[in-house]
């Protein structure tokens, strides 16, 4: 009797052992889930916090922008200041950081050092002239065109970019990839149709949004070229970029009359104009900070299209503020703008992936046939 009651206690306690075991797995693997979940929650929330830090940055940035070139209560009308000032702030907020980086703890924050050296100006030189092209035709485009025609104004970057890799680099493009290109420029000359019939459009300014978008290509290529003299650092890059440009502007305001234009300027001493200048060149510094987040956070790919998404709500808020009413045919170019920006960045993506799949595979079958040898 006793050998049966000993029998059935351990069979309980292993049953009681087991069940605890299973109810602890259980338990365990809902942890991991919660934890999992919470971790997920978590990097989906940054990556919408840094979205709309790129979001609100840009938009505020571009707004500014055109307050400080064409805004009536200013009158400044001298836009290469505008753009150089910019430059200036910059040049001071990247020699700065690198100065308090060495005093901050590289856990709490990290800027590369810089410091004036002639041979990396010299090497960032010719970069440094497409860039100042970039800047002075975008905001030159700006202030012609307004914040609502912007995004179609100066949307040829895509398609200059096709057409400069062919001739500079020999680069091919897919047939998906033009016919984006194709739909770009529909939209571009039926917006400069829609702007003409309603009477705001300034070839002046589609002028200078082509320029733009030439330079915008030219800068990337460029770019790539020129980051290795730099050690592939954009901090470095943006720091020389700027102070090459402060000193390309000085002739510059002398020839287009922009100092001569400031000195008559009735608000040279007004803090608050200063205020506005200088907050102007933060946002212009912050931008490229917080694109280069975005891209950290999420991919190229999907910086990119929040790019473009970004553009149509800024067209949205520049109608909405200055109160206009545009046609269907108007919206339906800036759509088509939009959606070949959007499309032509969905099939170089697909494009970039299925190269790296057939490379890891190439690479895959090259270890198999080592193997076998």
């Amino acid at each position: 009797m006793t050998t049966v009651r000993r029998r059935l206690t351990g069979r309980t306690l292993k049953r009681s052992t087991i069940l605890r075991m299973a109810l602890g797995a259980s338990g365990g693997g809902d942890a991991e889930k919660a934890a999992a979940r919470e971790t997920f929650m978590m990097k989906s929330v940054k990556i919408a916090m840094v979205v709309a830090l790129y979001w609100f940055v840009s938009i505020t940035m571009v707004f500014l922008n055109k307050y400080l070139l064409d805004s009536p209560s200013l009158n400044l009308k001298a836009p290469l200041f505008v753009t150089f000032y910019q430059c200036v702030v910059t040049v001071v907020l990247c020699k700065g950081l690198s100065l308090f980086s060495h005093v901050v703890p590289s856990d709490m924050m990290e800027f590369p050092s810089v410091r004036f050296d002639l041979k990396v100006l010299r090497s960032v030189l010719p970069l440094s002239v497409v860039f100042i092209g970039m800047i002075t035709f975008n905001n030159l485009c700006l202030m012609y065109l307004g914040v609502a025609f912007y995004t179609v104004g100066r949307c040829l970057s895509t398609v200059f970019n096709v057409l400069l890799s062919y001739i500079l680099l020999k680069q091919t493009t897919s047939l998906y990839a033009l016919l984006s290109c194709g739909v770009i420029l529909g939209g571009f000359c039926l917006g400069i149709d829609q702007e003409g019939q309603g009477g705001t459009l300034s070839w002046t300014g589609i002028f200078f949004g082509v320029l733009a978008s030439a330079c915008v290509s030219l800068n990337a290529i460029y770019t790539k070229k020129v980051l290795p003299a730099v050690d592939n650092s954009i901090w470095r890059l943006t720091f020389y970029n700027n102070v090459n440009a402060c000193f390309l502007f000085l002739p510059l305001l002398i020839i287009f009359g922009d100092i001569g234009k400031l000195v008559a300027f009735d608000k040279l001493s007004d803090l608050y104009f200063w205020a506005m200048m200088t907050l102007g060149g933060l946002f212009g510094f912050a931008i490229g900070y917080v694109t280069g987040l975005q891209i950290k956070f999420t991919s190229p790919l999907t910086h990119n299209i929040s790019g473009t998404a970004k553009a149509c709500a800024q067209t949205v808020l520049a109608v909405f503020f200055s109160e206009q009413s545009k046609s269907f045919l108007w919206w339906t170019s800036n759509f088509m703008v939009l959606g070949g920006s959007f499309c032509y960045t969905w099939v170089k993506g697909f494009e970039m992936k299925k190269t790296q799949e057939q490379t890891v595979n190439a690479t895959n079958e090259e270890e198999k046939n080592v193997l076998k040898v």
